[in-house]
């Protein structure tokens, strides 16, 4: 059974920083493109950042420069660095993985976790 866990969220202030970690059980944690999606109250999910098998990023234009994908594929977890945190950050960051580069990157993974929430503050 493939589980997918988020931790890390929390209130920060604005300009502060956070680590959002994203462990995955249950697969083959080498063979899974990952991402980071957002939700806020009262809009549709967005992709934040992705990471191929091979290390390739991708960053949503709002976040280049501020935050930093990476994984540890001996961990089997993917984090997610924020740095110079804006209100407009505010929302429920969830972790994604499949095997197609394509499925992550058009939020069509196959695995999804519960999300962990993230609140920036003026």
């Amino acid at each position: 059974q493939v589980q997918v866990v988020e931790s890390g969220g929390g209130l920060v202030q604005a300009g502060g920083s956070l680590r959002l970690s994203c462990t995955a059980s249950g697969l083959t944690f080498d063979d899974y493109a990952m991402g980071w999606f957002r939700q806020a109250p009262g809009q549709e999910r967005e992709g934040v950042s992705y990471i191929s098998r091979g290390g390739t990023t991708v960053y949503t234009d709002s976040v280049k420069g501020r935050f930093a994908i990476s994984r540890d594929n001996a961990k089997n977890t993917l984090y997610l660095q924020m740095n110079s945190l804006k209100p407009e950050d505010t929302a429920m960051y969830y972790c994604a993985a499949d095997l197609l580069w394509s499925s992550v990157r058009t939020g069509a993974s196959a695995y999804w976790g519960q999300g962990t929430q993230v609140t920036v503050s003026s």
